[in-house]
Formats: structure tokens, C-alpha cells, sequence
């Protein structure tokens, strides 16, 4: 496993890791860290999305990155906006907002060498007809 892991772009070992700790994040601050109703809401649901990215982030998979990096957004908007609460929902929303850009940049970093791979063969086979 570690060799498997060694074999892997930091980048992409970082997007999965923010996306991993956004879910838990999510579930954790909605269920019992500082839920919207006492005893937890249905916001806990947030997070199912990001199960969704993390298989795909993992095995690298280009148009799970692609899709992910759209979705972090609405964490990353999520964060933003609840960062103008008090008490720990501002240190909450902090870190959201820390784990989602974290994830977002991370992903772009890494797609960056393959689209410019990609626009660079597709100018090649248009220069070939």
C-alpha cells in the first residue's frame, strides 16, 4: 500500500484528503458540533456529495477531478457565507472554507499539465487533416 501511495501526485493525495476531511467536517458540524436544530438537522445531507468525488479523487480519475472541482465550490461559497457567524460556527466555517479552496487549488494544480497536454494533441490532429 505504501508504494501504491508513493506512486501517487501530492496534489491529488491532497485534493482527497480535503475532500475526506470536508465530509466529515460537514457531518460533524451539523450533527452534533453546532447542528442548526439541537440534536441535529438535515444539513447533515451536504456531505453526501463529496462520497460521491472522493473513489474518483483517489484513482484519478480526470472527469471525476473536472465535476469535483465544481462542486467544492458550494463549500467553498458555503464557508464564505457562514463565516459572518459567531462562536464556533465562525471557526467552523474558517475551516470549510480553508478545506474546499485547499481542495479546489489542489485540483486545478493537477489538472493544469493534462489539459494543456490534451489542447496540445488536439492542435497536433487538427494540423494532421
Amino acid at each position: 500500500m505504501y508504494k501504491k501511495l508513493l506512486q501517487k501526485n501530492p496534489y491529488q493525495l491532497l485534493a482527497t484528503a480535503a475532500f475526506i476531511d470536508l465530509f466529515i467536517l460537514c457531518v460533524c458540524w451539523e450533527w452534533f458540533i453546532s447542528p442548526l436544530r439541537p440534536g441535529g438537522s438535515w444539513l447533515i445531507l451536504k456531505g453526501v456529495p463529496l462520497l460521491f468525488a472522493i473513489p474518483g479523487l483517489w484513482k484519478g480519475k480526470i472527469y471525476t477531478m473536472q465535476w469535483a472541482s465544481m462542486l467544492i465550490l458550494l463549500y467553498d461559497t458555503e464557508g464564505l457565507v457562514r463565516i459572518l457567524e459567531t462562536g464556533a460556527n465562525f471557526w467552523l466555517a474558517l475551516l470549510e472554507t480553508i478545506l474546499a479552496t485547499t481542495g479546489f487549488v489542489c485540483l486545478l494544480i493537477y489538472l493544469k499539465p493534462i489539459k494543456k497536454e490534451a489542447k496540445s494533441r488536439q492542435k497536433t490532429k487538427e494540423a494532421e487533416h
